[in-house]
């Protein structure tokens, strides 16, 4: 789990600075298309947003149907994101229906049907992950499921710091695990 640990944390902070850096530096700079009728008070709305950018020696993609951003609230709202982050011996994918990011502190919230697998077989499963980039930490306090090669630990909340490089499976917790071959 530690290497798990530590490649979620750098995926979601080198997810936090890009978008953040990318998003500011794209709404002096890029085009909007309307999207029809304002649907809501985002002070930009930018429709298909693909970003790229290379942070430390790891690549990352960042998909998003809308980008939505809130000047006053210092919050980007995200929709139906994909997140591909690529590190030296693996890659990452996250996948979620929406999230936030606060434009002052960094901190990140991903929302609705959250999927984080990655090359070499591993899966999380959650309903909401917040990152704290101040704390350096990755955590839910909804239901996680964590699986690889047939084995699988179920627990009630996960939580991560990379100072100590350790992720917690807690609460009620249930682990399954397989032989390997």
């Amino acid at each position: 789990m530690p290497n798990l640990a530590r490649a979620i944390l750098v995926i979601v902070a080198v997810f936090v600075v890009a978008v953040g850096i990318t998003l500011v530096v794209r709404k002096r700079t890029a085009g909007v298309e309307s999207l029809g009728p304002a649907l809501s008070s985002a002070d930009l709305r930018i429709k298909d947003v693909d970003l790229e950018e290379v942070t430390n020696g790891v690549r990352w993609l960042l998909r998003a149907e809308q980008a939505l951003m809130y000047d006053q609230e210092g919050r980007t709202n995200l929709r139906n994101l994909t997140v591909r982050v690529f590190q030296k011996d693996r890659s990452w994918t996250i996948l979620g229906d929406e999230g936030d990011l606060d434009q002052k502190t960094k901190n990140v919230e991903i929302r609705k049907n959250v999927v984080i697998t990655s090359s070499d077989g591993l899966r999380m499963d959650t309903s909401v992950i917040h990152w704290d980039a101040d704390a350096q930490r990755l955590w839910t306090d909804e239901p996680v499921t964590l699986s690889r090669d047939g084995s699988v630990i179920q627990g009630t909340a996960f939580d991560m710091t990379t100072d100590d490089e350790n992720a917690t499976v807690a609460g009620r917790v249930r682990a399954t695990f397989t032989r390997s071959r």
